[in-house]
């Protein structure tokens, strides 16, 4: 329980943390601003979900890999990074779109759909879409324990409002030829789902595999081994009338991923 409780509080601190850092400034909307603007103001406003691998609170200090790597840019270009958390994909793509936000700068999952909204960076980490379920456990979870993709058909699967994962499920749907069942939730992130399947609350939920796998001391009763997409590029989001800011992401990335200290980034937060 007390695992249970600690995913739950740290969607709770998400929450708390984007109405009390950013009351009003979150509301307003405007135009998308680019490099120039960026530049002048000095400010680097960035949109992150909240959890154990992109961007959490460990006591009096903050840390992530998304947080530390967009520190580091944001260093680079003498910039001032200025996060807001958000647990809602739908929120943080509509932030970005209406300008309230520079960069959403969580691994997103590149597909044809998100990128009709946004413009993505260069490749940062390869990752892909996973079930999230308990482990079998004898004749008792026989009915419920998913096997392959073809015992998806007429169950449901529980899912971040909003996440790039519902196009494969729904593709994946017609790829069974038989009907897959979205809820989709609306406050809480994937560590949440992930906890609320262990403490059997749901049955189903699909996450980014990285997440699921830095999560699993917590929840051993959990199984993460089916796959639900082919591993795929994520990136970092910008708007479309972002493209200088876009390339001055991308002419960064290129010579900062070859470097000593994004592979020590990357061993620090995905060493599994």
């Amino acid at each position: 329980m007390k695992k249970y409780l600690k995913y739950i509080i740290m969607g709770v601190i998400a929450v708390a943390l984007s109405i009390l850092l950013f009351p009003k400034k979150a509301e307003k909307k405007g135009t998308p601003h680019d490099y120039a603007e960026i530049a002048e103001s000095g400010i680097l406003r960035a949109v992150m979900e909240y959890n154990s691998l992109s961007y959490h609170a460990e006591g009096d200090t903050v840390a992530g890999f998304h947080y530390e790597l967009l520190n580091a840019f944001a260093k680079s270009k003498g910039l001032t990074p200025q996060i807001t958390p958000d647990m809602s994909f739908s929120n943080r793509l509509e932030g970005v779109l209406e300008g309230k936000y520079d960069i959403l700068a969580n691994g997103t999952m590149v597909t044809s759909e998100s990128k009709d909204s946004l413009m993505f960076t260069r490749p940062i980490l390869l990752n892909k879409q996973v079930l999230v379920q308990r482990k079998a456990d004898g004749e008792k979870d026989s009915t419920y324990y998913i096997h392959s993709q073809l015992d998806l058909a007429r169950k449901t699967l529980h899912v971040v409002k909003g996440s790039p994962a519902l196009l494969r499920i729904h593709n994946l749907s017609n790829e069974i030829g038989d009907t897959i069942y979205i809820s989709e939730v609306e406050k809480y992130g994937p560590e949440q789902l992930l906890a609320m399947v262990a403490h059997g609350d749901i049955d189903y939920a699909v996450c980014d595999e990285s997440i699921a796998r830095a999560s699993m001391s917590d929840f051993q009763q959990l199984d993460i081994e089916t796959a639900i997409s082919f591993t795929q590029f994520y990136s970092w989001g910008v708007s479309k009338h972002s493209p200088v800011l876009l390339d001055s992401l991308n002419s960064w990335l290129e010579v900062y991923t070859k470097t000593p200290e994004f592979k020590a980034l990357q061993k620090k937060y995905y060493n599994n």
